[in-house]
This record gives C-alpha cells, structure tokens and sequence, in this order.
C-alpha cells in the first residue's frame, strides 16, 4: 500500500551536527533517532562559516547548494570544481571532507544513504515534467514557492522546501510536477 505524506518546511526539526559545528533541519529519514540507525536521511544545513564537514561512516553523501554563492569542497585533500547553486556533488560519508565558502554563508541540500541497504537516484528537474518510477520511496523536494505535483490520480502543492514523500510503491507510478524541484528515488536492496 503506498503511503503519500506532505512535510512542511517550518515543521523540520533542528538538530546539531555530529561534530557540533553548526546545525541542520532534517526533512525525512527512513528509520532511527539522533544520528544513527537511519539507512536513508534528506536534510538541509546552514553552513555560515567554511570548516569541517562530520563524518559517516558507511553512508554515500549528495550535496547541493540551495542558497548562497556556493563552496569549494576538499575531499581527502583533493579540491573539487565550485560548487554553485543547484549542482550536485557526491563523495564517501568516510571521507575527511572541508568547504570553502565562495562568498558568504549558503544553506545546502543533502542525501545521506546506505549504499549496502539501497541503491539512490537524484535529479534536479528544471520545470516541468513527468515521469515514471519504480522506486519503493520516492521524495520530491520543491525549491519553488509554488509546485502542483501529480502522483496517479492525487495532486499536492508544495511551497518553498517543502518535501512529498511517498513510501510502498510497487509499480511503475507516474509522476508529474510542474515547477523546479529535486527527485530522489531510494530502492531498498
């Protein structure tokens, strides 16, 4: 049976990071409390200051920069391109990780997943589009004030980093959206 869930940017709960250098809103995860336990997590952080990145051991990591000018990551001591706006980077969650803000504080967009309990897929869409997926979860995050979302027969709105959820998907699930957004697509294995 698949389940449709709506979460609320303003409802994200804030939490500390792993190495207290800062502080994150977490959107959704698929299991656990605190910083363990959970096989998937999607999180925005608010990184005012270049410095260390905590480590996850056993996690894949996907960054993008949602606000600000962007960053340059340092990654076992090998210096990655700028990351600006809306581009994605992926690295080992064990991997000793620095940025260097380009100009200015950013807030970024993370995917943190288990690679041995599930395979991920992250796009950032442009506008307008419909597609088809498999994937036993799939997340839709808007980066629009307003985003009209069509699963099947069911429409939701989603305003401005709100996420739609969807769990227990069997099917090839169409999917249609209308304004920028990311979609991740988690399968357990």
């Amino acid at each position: 049976m698949i389940s449709l869930k709506v979460l609320r940017a303003k409802d994200y709960p804030r939490m500390p990071w792993k190495n207290g250098g800062g502080s994150t809103e977490e959107i959704t995860r698929d299991a656990g409390t605190g910083l363990d336990g959970f096989g998937w997590r999607l999180s925005i952080a608010d990184i005012g200051e270049s410095g260390g990145f905590s480590t996850f051991a056993g996690y894949e990591r996907v960054i993008t920069v949602l606000q600000g000018d962007g960053m340059t990551l340092s990654v076992d001591g090998q210096n990655t391109r700028p990351l600006l706006p809306l581009d994605p980077y992926a690295f080992s969650g064990e991997s000793k990780v620095a940025c260097a803000l380009l100009d200015g504080p950013i807030r970024d967009f993370n995917l943190i997943y288990a690679p041995q309990r599930y395979a991920a897929r992250l796009q950032w869409l442009s506008g307008e589009q419909r597609f088809f997926s498999s994937a036993g979860t799939v997340l839709v995050f808007s980066i629009s004030d307003a985003l009209e979302l069509k699963v099947g027969n069911s429409a939701q709105q989603l305003g401005r980093h709100d996420c739609l959820q969807l769990d227990g998907n069997t099917d090839l699930l169409e999917i249609s959206v209308n304004a920028p957004c990311c979609v991740i697509e988690l399968s357990a294995h």
